[in-house]
């Protein structure tokens, strides 16, 4: 490069700066640090080149980018990505290629999978394993003595025997046989599998789990524990939870005091109280981290022992929990708070079905109680949107299956008034948990104490002006970002569209833009929420960090020292990562059943928005059912189709006509690939 390239990317315009590096390439090629290979232009030095060590991902095309610890990537070219698998950390080197330094894989430090999960093509008596997630470029070699008992069409574990020779096909022994694909147990497996979720507990842990149950002549509390606690079970407690549930994180009660305000109970499964730190149903949570929820099964973090048994909140039981209870007045202002461990008996069990019905009638058993609780819970809804907080409630999709798993019909579902009652009562008490735990400094609002927060960062100016152009298109006109406004870009946003016939589009595009909440020690509050501080203390039946908040609370309730951030920064970590897999194997679950829903409505036509746009086609989501589909490019109507980066969409050269993101289209149903989990539509019109 020379120096005036050297300028334009670093983005220099000053005629006497660009004077400066001009003067610097010089003074580095005399000290050997470049290579002046004539014409005024350099070359960076294979000494200067350090080796270094990413994230690799590898397009279907075979080209290859490795993400470093920085933020920073580097691209390689096809056929040098080495031996390496989506997902890889790997190290790369730098050879000299002419007079350009070429970036390759030079060694696989860690594989990201310890098995990969193949379907079988037999072919005479060795076979080949394709891989079911695409985003693995090869396919495997497995010799006879490798196939387990495999055969054509089975669903299989392999482990990679050995990969030498990126010229080759990776050998792999099969390790498990899951059975024939397009069973649906076998699907869902091969899910689990594939993004390296646990299929069942280890055997330690279940022995360990067997010694819980309770045996018929001993079932009940321990009385000595209940001594111990703040006895609950004389206010009236319920629980409102989807009509499947099995598992009862969380329960209310609701007291009328005295003086005209109430008590409201925040009840959460006291799990810490069973599950020990060292114990081997701990080490097995802390692995798992999370519940996982697929479309039609819960792969628990906790054995069902404790899950769905001594730890849920069932009704006509007494339960230990550990809670939050807040004295209120009728604005919802928070008078008084207690935090502790609490023996509770929940009276009733509502599904949210249930508890709406109650709401909007006002007729049922304890139908003034849940109006009265639904009035307060709207108070503090109210109160958390006036103070920048964004409505994220999305829709839902569900399937009716029948006995073998095969999806009947799409159901969707939408947030109503019993949802949002729990909810706000949930988000109150993790916010005061979370100032609790914190222990926040009177005058300088920072925390004192470590704990665990769920944070979520303000948003990125640059991907803001992304945003920014796409709203243009429907008339709404954004401020430029910048790090001074981008807090309030978001909020002004989606209060200018609400009830306008893009508001679902432009919210959808919105929360793309904004990052992903995560755990950490270091508290920067939640922009999404708009809560300085806030954690998660609700759900520890189905989330590893808020066992571990549980833990903190009592600890610092007992008046112990502070913990130990270096060990809460790896559970963190951990924790996101896993988060992180069980978010994509709910969707890899949608995925299949909308792919096997829609197998049986080939050549069908539907209404659709467009959902995603990409140089090579569009994503379009059917409105009726939420099936998401591709469109190639190809299957764009008769026109030169051009893409538009900055619209998102395609332009037509000889019509003047924009298909881009947020429009409504007609689109067929082309194909249905159960193995890939992909459907493809042809635009017929907008």
């Amino acid at each position: 490069m020379n120096h005036k390239q050297i300028s334009s990317a670093l983005g220099v315009l000053n005629h006497d700066v660009r004077k400066l590096i001009m003067e610097l390439l010089s003074d580095m090629a005399s000290k050997g640090k470049l290579e002046d290979v004539g014409r005024g232009k350099y070359l960076l030095t294979m000494e200067e080149v350090e080796n270094t060590e990413g994230i690799i991902q590898i397009t279907r095309f075979g080209r290859g980018f490795v993400m470093l610890e920085n933020g920073e990537e580097i691209k390689l070219t096809k056929g040098y990505t080495g031996t390496a698998f989506w997902g890889d950390t790997v190290e790369v080197e730098w050879a000299n290629s002419g007079r350009r330094a070429t970036p390759f894989v030079s060694r696989i430090i860690k594989r990201q999978r310890e098995v990969y999960v193949v379907t079988i093509e037999q072919v005479r008596d060795y076979a080949f394993g394709h891989p079911s997630d695409q985003r693995l470029h090869t396919n495997f070699f497995i010799p006879p003595s490798h196939l387990g008992g495999a055969v054509n069409g089975d669903k299989v574990l392999l482990e990679l025997e050995s990969w030498d020779n990126k010229e080759d096909a990776p050998l792999g022994r099969v390790v498990k046989v899951l059975g024939q694909e397009g069973d649906n147990d076998v699907e869902m497996h091969a899910i689990l599998a594939e993004f390296g979720l646990p299929l069942e507990f280890p055997a330690e842990v279940m022995d360990e789990a067997r010694a819980f149950t309770p045996s018929a002549e001993s079932k009940g509390l321990d009385p000595k524990e209940v001594k111990s606690r703040r006895d609950m079970r004389d206010v009236l407690t319920i629980t409102i939870d989807p009509v499947d549930a099995k598992d009862f994180d969380d329960a209310l009660s609701l007291k009328t005091l005295k003086n005209g305000n109430v008590e409201v109970g925040i009840h959460i499964a006291d799990v810490s109280y069973y599950v020990k730190p060292g114990s081997a149903i701990d080490t097995e949570a802390i692995s798992r981290a999370t519940s996982v929820y697929l479309v039609d099964r819960t792969i628990p973090m906790l054995p069902e022992v404790l899950s769905n048994d001594l730890c849920s909140l069932r009704p006509n039981e007494d339960k230990f929990a550990f809670s939050a209870v807040f004295e209120m007045d009728e604005e919802a202002n928070v008078v008084k708070e207690w935090f502790g461990r609490t023996v509770i008996h929940s009276d009733r069990r509502f599904a949210y079905e249930d508890a709406q019905v109650r709401l909007e009638t006002g007729k049922g058993d304890y139908s003034d109680e849940l109006a009265h609780l639904f009035k307060l819970a709207t108070k503090l809804r109210k109160r958390r949107f006036e103070n920048g907080g964004i409505d994220f409630n999305t829709e839902e999709v569900r399937f009716e299956l029948d006995e073998s798993g095969k999806p009947m019909r799409v159901v969707i579902k939408t947030m109503k008034e019993a949802n949002k009652l729990i909810e706000d009562f949930m988000l109150l008490a993790n916010v005061r948990v979370a100032r609790f735990l914190a222990k926040v400094h009177p005058e300088k609002k920072t925390p004192t104490r470590t704990s665990i927060y769920r944070v979520h960062d303000n948003p990125n100016p640059e991907k803001l002006q992304a945003l920014r152009v796409f709203v243009r298109r429907f008339g709404h006109e954004m401020p430029k970002p910048n790090p001074g406004n981008s807090e309030s870009l978001i909020r002004d946003l989606i209060k200018a569209t609400e009830g306008t016939p893009e508001e679902g589009t432009v919210k959808t595009m919105a929360i793309r833009s904004m990052a992903k909440a995560e755990y950490s020690t270091t508290n920067i509050g939640h922009y999404g929420l708009s809560f300085p501080f806030y954690s998660h203390f609700t759900s520890p039946i189905r989330r590893y960090p808020d066992v571990i908040v549980h833990r903190l609370l009592q600890r610092y309730l007992d008046g112990g020292k502070d913990a130990d951030t270096g060990e809460l920064d790896s559970r963190c970590q951990h924790s996101g990562i896993m988060e992180k897999r069980s978010a994509e194997a709910e969707r890899a679950s949608i995925k299949y059943k909308q792919v096997e829903y829609l197998m049986t409505r080939i050549g069908e036509t539907y209404k659709g928005l467009i959902s995603g746009a990409v140089p090579r086609g569009l994503f379009v989501e059917i409105q009726e059912n939420k099936c998401e589909g591709f469109v190639p490019k190809d299957a764009l109507p008769n026109d030169h189709w051009v893409y538009d980066d900055e619209k998102i969409g395609f332009e037509g050269m000889r019509s003047g006509r924009l298909i881009a993101l947020g429009d409504e289209v007609t689109v067929r149903v082309v194909s249905a690939d159960l193995a890939k989990r992909q459907l493809e539509f042809e635009v017929l019109g907008k």
